[in-house]
């Protein structure tokens, strides 16, 4: 005879309740999964009007990110970083926020990851792993921190200021990997980082992560903090009317300002992780973009946490598979990149179209 305990009986509600929630929440992006189907059909169209074959195109696309552990692997690293500017990019936004500064936040994270990496010697695995994630994301957050305060005080919109901003980030941290901190040889690029901060790997020979498991993690803490939350509610708010969570009692500059800073702080730590996980030092222009790939996604992802983690890995399964697309069957890459074009024209279009209406008839 089965006896379950109160603890278990506890659990399993906590964990039915989750699934609950989860079922509910991928409910909310069903359009955003059929405008999907519907980018990739025209894909098939564009395929098929340059002479390629869709069905051996998508089969070779989904060989070369599923087809076996090296292709996993690879797909969940080009995956995990967008993960993180998507999250970025979305708390932000449900401020009501356009935060398209996340690549330059990401940056800084990352560089200063990279420092702490190199020289705070002699501590303990988890302890130096933990300082550099939280340098990552303090000096993520600090950055945020600057057009938050020009916006709340001085009225500067934040589209300006964050993109300007990532534009000084680029060309700050490129100076700084090509004479403060370069290692020695002709690549613009810091001394590797210590041993004891390198996040471990996962399914070698591939370059992944346990940088991974953190951008799941703050996948749930993003969507517990903006769901369950006072400070959540209160970002909601924001983003929703600004003027009517001002009467009703919140504290509206405060809020934008939180709302930013956790924004650059979620990008700071993608940096950081992958600096600890991936290269093992700061390379000037690692990133191809991560940052503008967050928002895309967020869009796509129908500004959802979860969402966004799925869309991740769409764009991570059309980067990974679309190598061995070319290889297999000949399509040109660029067909690739205009397969990813169309999944953002149809899902993340209509989203942003609806959000400059709603600011306008603020303004």
């Amino acid at each position: 005879m089965l006896i379950l305990k109160k603890n278990d009986l506890n659990l399993t509600g906590v964990l039915q309740k989750g699934l609950e929630t989860f079922k509910v929440e991928l409910k909310k992006i069903v359009p955003q999964l059929i405008a999907i189907f519907i980018a990739l059909l025209v894909g098939s169209m564009v395929l098929l009007a340059t002479g390629f074959s869709p069905i051996e195109a998508y089969g070779a696309l989904l060989l070369g990110a599923f087809g076996d552990i090296y292709g996993i692997g690879q797909t969940l690293t080009q995956a995990t970083p967008i993960i993180f500017t998507s999250l970025a990019f979305l708390f932000a936004f449900k401020a009501g926020l356009f935060n398209i500064g996340a690549e330059g936040q990401f940056l800084v994270g990352a560089l200063a990851a990279a420092i702490v990496g190199i020289f705070f010697n002699g501590l303990p695995n988890i302890v130096h792993i933990s300082l550099a994630l939280l340098a990552g994301a303090f000096f993520g957050g600090l950055y945020a921190f600057i057009p938050a305060i020009l916006k709340t005080k001085l009225g500067a919109h934040e589209v300006i200021t964050t993109m300007m901003l990532t534009y000084v980030a680029i060309y700050l941290t490129g100076y700084l990997v090509t004479d403060i901190f370069k290692a020695p040889g002709w690549v613009s690029q810091t001394p590797l980082i210590s041993p004891t901060a390198e996040l471990p790997r996962i399914l070698p020979p591939t370059q992944l992560s346990a940088s991974i498991f953190l951008g799941i993690i703050l996948v749930f803490l993003t969507y517990y903090t903006l769901q369950k939350t006072v400070l959540g509610y209160e970002i909601r708010a924001i983003g929703l009317n600004p003027l009517a969570a001002e009467n009703g009692g919140i504290n509206v500059k405060k809020g934008l300002i939180l709302a930013l800073v956790i924004s650059g702080a979620l990008a700071g730590i993608g940096g950081a992780g992958e600096i600890l996980g991936v290269h093992k030092r700061f390379i000037d222009g690692f990133s191809p973009g991560y940052g503008w790939d967050g928002l895309a996604v967020a869009l796509i992802g129908g500004l959802n946490p979860f969402g966004a983690f799925l869309a991740a890995l769409l764009i991570g399964i059309l980067r990974s598979g679309g190598m061995t697309m070319n290889r297999v069957t000949g399509v040109p890459i660029d067909i690739v990149t205009i397969l990813q074009a169309l999944v953002i024209l149809f899902v993340a279009a209509p989203v942003f179209i609806k959000y400059l209406i709603r600011r306008g008839k603020k303004i």
